[in-house]
């Protein structure tokens, strides 16, 4: 039996803070699309794990953090910038709306406040920190998560995760991404499907299949006119092939990226399309944690997949 698995990297405007020029529609309309994405999936009781970023759990900070090891001005933009924009830092209200929510979703960390994992500058420290941090404010919550998204999807400081008591990773894989690519991949129909698998630290690594938005600008608006929204024909690939076979169609966005109505549509036909083929097919809806417990049950097959 095959699954789907959606993840979301929820961090309204920390996925943008250190960044020279933050891309103003999708800092914007952060908010509206973190609720347009909850709404679509709870229309359909479609589950997903959200990737949240621990700052958004938060209702108030000094904007200093000295007890951090980041960097001075890593959270220079939060001091000055967007000292008068709460809406943009904290987001207890929309952790509260997932959570509350009827559907099973699973929340899980984004980080602390979104530093590069995979960054060659980044100290086994900051990570330790990044991790542990997160963990402190969800225990706050009353919970504790097993699921861990990279910002950026830049991997590394396994060890961090695996110390900090995280179960299951997002990795990476060749994603068909921008339009020569995702054309190709939707003409040739290779398996879109991943296998997850533990790594040598204990961890569940659930590599990605597909990112939601990697068809976008003027070719995008072209091929919505003249045919379909290629990213729905993709996803419907991937979802056909984890209805008919095993293993995983892990399909990810930011809900930041729900910018217009047609950003709508998509997650919406997307969506739709996983819940009728949980109705009518031998499919599972799954979030990362699911997955993970139970590949950790099955650990020695899933160890010699990894090799």
């Amino acid at each position: 039996m095959g699954s789907v698995v959606i993840s979301l990297d929820a961090e309204l405007g920390w996925g943008f803070h250190d960044l020279p020029e933050p891309p103003r529609d999708r800092v914007e309309g952060a908010r509206r699309g973190w609720e347009t994405t909850l709404d679509v999936l709870d229309d359909h009781d479609v589950p997903a794990t959200w990737a949240i970023v621990g700052h958004l759990m938060l209702e108030r900070c000094d904007r200093e953090h000295a007890d951090h090891p980041a960097p001075r001005d890593w959270f220079q933009r939060e001091r000055g910038e967007w000292r008068d924009r709460p809406d943009l830092r904290f987001g207890p209200d929309l952790v509260s709306a997932v959570r509350e929510s009827p559907v099973a979703h699973e929340i899980g960390s984004h980080s602390f406040s979104h530093v590069l994992f995979g960054d060659p500058d980044t100290p086994e420290v900051l990570a330790r920190a990044e991790c542990q941090r997160a963990r402190d404010i969800t225990a706050d919550w009353g919970f504790s998560p097993d699921s861990f998204v990279f910002p950026r999807n830049e991997v590394g400081h396994l060890d961090a995760l695996a110390e900090s008591g995280f179960r299951v990773y997002r990795g990476r894989t060749s994603l068909p991404e921008g339009a020569p690519r995702v054309l190709e991949t939707i003409a040739r129909e290779p398996s879109l499907l991943v296998d997850p698998s533990i790594d040598d630290r204990g961890l569940v690594n659930l590599p990605a299949s597909v990112f939601c938005f990697g068809f976008e600008g003027p070719l995008r608006t072209v091929a919505e006119t003249v045919w379909t929204d290629p990213m729905v024909a993709l996803a419907h690939l991937g979802i056909d092939q984890a209805a008919a076979n095993d293993g995983v169609f892990h399909i990810w966005w930011h809900p930041n990226n729900v910018t217009t109505d047609r950003d709508e549509r998509r997650i919406r036909r997307i969506v739709e399309y996983v819940a009728r083929r949980r109705a009518d097919a031998d499919l599972r809806v799954e979030t990362m944690g699911d997955v993970a417990r139970r590949v950790l049950e099955d650990g020695p097959a899933a160890r010699a997949n990894a090799g």
